[in-house]
């Protein structure tokens, strides 16, 4: 048997509910909002841009757009770090 809670009814459905939780987009767009810079070598930045194209495609729409951000600054480092340069 499983139990739900009842939905909130009056007034308290009005109320947001401060236990609600974020999507793992969301979760993922407030820790970029942190980070500014990183100093590692260009072979980790490739194999970090292979790990996280799988979620260019992740059905949570704030996930897609901060993979989306995180990829192109990965691969932006990756070409400003290339050699002939």
């Amino acid at each position: 048997m499983t139990s739900t809670q009842p939905l909130p009814r009056g007034i308290s459905a009005l109320i947001p509910d401060a236990r609600a939780k974020a999507t793992p987009g969301e979760k993922a767009a407030a820790q970029l909002l942190h980070l500014r810079t990183a100093t590692v070598p260009v072979p980790v930045l490739a194999a970090a841009a292979e790990l996280i194209a799988p979620q260019l495609e992740d059905p949570d729409p704030a996930t897609r757009d901060a993979a989306g951000a995180v990829h192109a600054r990965l691969l932006a480092a990756i070409e400003d770090a290339a050699p002939d340069r």
